[in-house]
């Protein structure tokens, strides 16, 4: 339909002898202006000389005479708007076409034969799966979905940092304390806790510290069988645990990546461009010199001769694409590393160029709860399963509705900007939460559930609707109308926000429909209000599972 009007609009200016210009179809913010609206007299009236509401009146009097199929009427609104409405017959058909379409309406196939991998959550081994890694899996998983549905092939990725100080700061701990014959017994939190205190001694202990910088060598070179056994119990005690939490989640990530498979071969290409891309620093540390960019100086390979977190990066881009040649590579994180990313995306445009276009980083905020910042140096840690399990308990031990309340909140805001989560208000079923979303397709499903049990197979669930001028509301089928749209707008964009906004839109006004019109024993109005009732649910379904919410049975 879009597409129609925007059509007839420039065959009509053209007619008229106006200039070329490009038009916008917009949906108005109140459903009385109409289902489409545009300002394309705004637009001209300057440049011909005319009043924006003159010129709207003679464009709309050209297309009054020659209307595209489904629009009933056009009006023109001060101060030069050209509004569209559409004829019941038309918005009845939508509800047919959501119907039919089931859980594809919405798909599109902008990007099919596009492969595209997108990198997110990132939690290391031997420390806590924290807030900032629900976010980002939030976000991430959001993404994934987004991009299938334009037909693109998606593959979910995670890459951890399997070495590194901080694990020599937990083994340090196990190792120094006499743990190693205990350490079986242990978990996550455990693993949590001997991170923190390795950290405490490395900076306030000079000998501690030594100790830690030799673990992490051998760490590296697997040359020491007791840190070898305490290291891979460790990672598999972590790696296990955090499966758990995928699946409370509903991710199921198609590749793993580790900074042990990466490191090596990134601080060989490193050394391979010593000289071209990369110079020697202090104490012999191998440097990216980010200055000659407009960027900052970055280390590449430490004065230990290990490579960094930017060199293991810079190898992962190869990696990743030598396993998934892929067209477009989307790496999620917390946006207080937007600058290294910038460097590390210089420094790989020099070695791979190709690699470099294809990769696009991006940035989400900090999660933070009213108490303030996080640290797992420190201690201070929120985990994710800490946060999971208040709301779980706010929510009178419903986790789907936790896990919802959380992840609205998250994805309700734009993705670079950082959020103070509020519990009360993300389990709220007042609105603008989660859990409203949620109960609003609990409701409709409640009331398809009676229809079906008292009318089985007589009403046209996937068929056509018969003679339903009367009975089209007309709100509730424009908003179905515009579901594509914004899902299509959400996917180029990467922006989950469009689609929560557009849900609880849909999920207010269908509670105001409830609450306004009886659906069920209504006569000849049952006979549309059941399949309208039944394309919103459809249409709640699709959009909550688009955006990783899970979908109770019942609240």
């Amino acid at each position: 339909m879009r597409e129609k009007i925007l059509n007839k609009i420039k065959e009509m200016l053209a007619e008229l002898g106006l200039p070329s210009v490009a038009v916008k179809l917009d949906f108005p913010e109140d459903f009385a202006y109409g289902a489409y609206t545009t300002n394309v007299a705004m637009a001209l009236g300057k440049q011909v000389g005319e009043k924006p509401v003159d010129l709207a009146e003679n464009i709309a009097g050209k297309l009054r005479s020659n209307l595209p199929a489904g629009v009933g009427e056009v009006k023109v609104a001060l101060p030069g708007f050209i509004n569209f409405f559409l004829t019941s017959e038309f918005l009845a058909s939508v509800v047919s076409e959501v119907n039919q379409a089931g859980k594809n309406y919405g798909l599109n196939n902008s990007r099919v034969g596009q492969k595209i991998i997108i990198e997110y959550t990132d939690p290391n081994p031997f420390k806590e799966f924290h807030i900032g890694h629900l976010m980002s899996n939030t976000i991430g998983e959001a993404f994934s979905r987004l991009v299938e549905t334009s037909g693109a092939e998606v593959k979910r990725a995670c890459y951890q940092g399997d070495v590194g100080m901080h694990v020599a700061k937990t083994i340090w701990f196990l190792r120094s304390q006499k743990l190693k014959d205990e350490s079986e017994k242990w978990g996550v939190e455990e693993l949590g806790s001997a991170y923190v205190t390795g950290s405490k001694a490395y900076e306030e202990n000079d000998v501690a510290k030594k100790e830690i910088i030799e673990i992490n060598k051998k760490v590296y070179d697997r040359s020491d069988e007791e840190i070898n056994k305490l290291y891979d119990w460790g990672r598999k005690v972590s790696l296990e645990y955090f499966e758990t939490i995928y699946q409370k989640l509903g991710t199921k990530f198609d590749f793993y990546f580790f900074e042990s498979e990466t490191g090596k071969f990134g601080g060989q290409l490193v050394k391979e461009n010593l000289g071209k891309v990369f110079e020697k620093g202090e104490n012999d540390a191998v440097i990216f010199p980010g200055e000659k960019y407009s960027l900052h100086t970055r280390v590449f390979i430490n004065s230990e001769g290990l490579p960094t977190y930017e060199a293991k990066e810079l190898g992962l881009a190869k990696i990743k694409y030598d396993k998934y040649p892929y067209y477009l590579s989307v790496v999620v994180t917390g946006n207080e590393i937007n600058e290294y990313f910038k460097v590390l995306l210089k420094a790989l445009s020099l070695i791979y160029p190709d690699l470099a276009v294809k990769t696009k980083h991006q940035s989400h905020g900090m999660l933070r709860l009213p108490s303030g910042k996080m640290s797992s140096r420190s201690g201070n840690v929120i985990t994710a399963e800490m946060l999971i399990e208040e709301a779980k308990t706010m929510a009178r031990g419903n986790e789907q509705v936790a896990i919802g309340a959380i992840k609205y909140a998250i994805l309700r805001q734009a993705p670079g900007k950082n959020i103070i989560f509020d519990m009360a208000q993300a389990l709220s079923l007042e609105g603008d939460s989660g859990p409203y979303l949620q109960y609003a397709l609990v409701r409709a499903q409640a009331v398809l559930s009676k229809a079906r049990e008292n009318f089985l197979h007589d009403l046209p669930f996937d068929g056509p609707v018969p003679s339903p001028a009367k009975f089209v509301d007309g709100a509730l089928e424009q908003l179905l109308l515009q579901y594509p749209e914004v899902v299509a707008r959400a996917e180029k964009e990467l922006a989950p926000q469009h689609l929560t906004t557009y849900l609880t839109a849909l999920a207010s006004e269908f509670n105001a429909f409830y609450a306004k019109e009886k659906i069920l024993d209504a006569g000849p109005a049952s006979i549309y209000r059941i399949p309208l009732t039944q394309a919103v649910a459809q249409v709640l379904h699709n959009g909550l599972t688009l955006l990783a919410i899970p979908i109770p049975e019942k609240m």
